[in-house]
């Protein structure tokens, strides 16, 4: 199943895409970054272009290696903030502060709306859940966690959040988010995931939902190596034995390329070593621009039990 952001998120749209380029707005700014799937030609003219964007991207110019497609400048073309709020108005409610990094992000990855939607609508049933039997809110832990979008769909659904994620300035930006968004409580953890993971599987501590989002390569704060392709499956299987066995929910979010939602179905199930598919649902995460052009992302996979 292909899953889209909703059309009511009023403040992103992706306008246009094409030539390995995507045209969005986030709140009042228009920019345009590169996107390697975007293999077909823009609908709008280049000139339409020009006119409306107000910061564009180039890789592999200024910080970072030349010709690293993720490391680059911002041309300013208008006079826009250096940052700026955005509210997600779906299920959850909350801000997000947005600003230009080095690495063409700009704080929030919009096609990841469908899965703050999922994991605010069961936290809440795990919530009332709880409420009705005398029971704690259900922990939440949200491992390579950047911004903490996710994180805030889950705190402001009643759980008790534990935001994870290994760079420290990333972290404060997410805290930041949830001061904006009037929330609190969110624990805060700059830590290596997979370091972190099995000294809570030491621990028998257990959680009630837990969301990953890893990168295909990265590095813990003191310099632990993370490579997807050796690393996902051990840490699948050391998240399955903190997620508890009833009552909870597990989503996986990968966006490297060559991973399909059969893989993801797949890798999931052995890690967990669960007996069949039930509970289970995958796809793709995409963005559609004003001409029907679909981009897809990453793909998603979820369990419910």
């Amino acid at each position: 199943m292909v899953q889209f952001p909703s059309k009511d998120w009023s403040d992103y749209e992706l306008l246009d895409s094409g030539s390995g380029l995507k045209l969005e707005r986030f709140g009042p700014y228009i920019m345009s970054r590169p996107e390697p799937k975007a293999l077909w030609d823009p609908s709008l003219p280049r000139s339409e272009w020009e006119r409306l964007v107000h910061t564009s991207f180039t890789p592999g110019a200024g910080f970072g290696k030349a010709g690293k497609e993720d490391s680059g400048i911002w041309n300013r073309h208008k006079r826009m903030d250096e940052q700026w709020y955005i509210r997600y108005q779906g299920g959850p409610r909350f801000s997000l502060r947005l600003g230009l990094t080095s690495f063409k992000h700009v704080g929030v990855f919009p096609e990841q709306a469908p899965n703050w939607e999922f994991i605010y609508k069961h936290t809440r049933e795990l919530t009332e859940k709880a409420r009705l039997e005398g029971r704690e809110a259900p922990k939440v832990l949200n491992l390579f966690a950047y911004t903490g979008a996710a994180s805030l769909a889950a705190k402001a659904a009643g759980a008790d959040v534990t935001h994870l994620d290994s760079v420290k300035q990333v972290v404060t930006w997410a805290r930041g988010n949830m001061e904006e968004s009037r929330m609190d409580g969110i624990r805060w953890v700059v830590e290596d995931a997979m370091k972190f993971a099995r000294r809570e599987q030491r621990r028998g501590k257990r959680y009630s939902g837990i969301i990953l989002d890893p990168p295909a390569y990265g590095h813990g704060p003191d310099g632990e190596k993370w490579k997807l392709d050796e690393c996902l499956f051990e840490m699948l299987r050391t998240v399955g034995s903190i997620l508890e066995p009833r009552d909870s929910f597990l989503v996986l979010n990968l966006y490297s390329n060559g991973y399909s939602a059969a893989l993801g179905e797949t890798v999931v199930r052995e890690a967990l070593g669960l007996r069949d598919n039930s509970g289970m649902s995958s796809g793709e995460l995409a963005l559609c621009d004003r001409f029907g052009k679909v981009l897809p992302l990453s793909i998603y996979v979820r369990i419910t039990r």
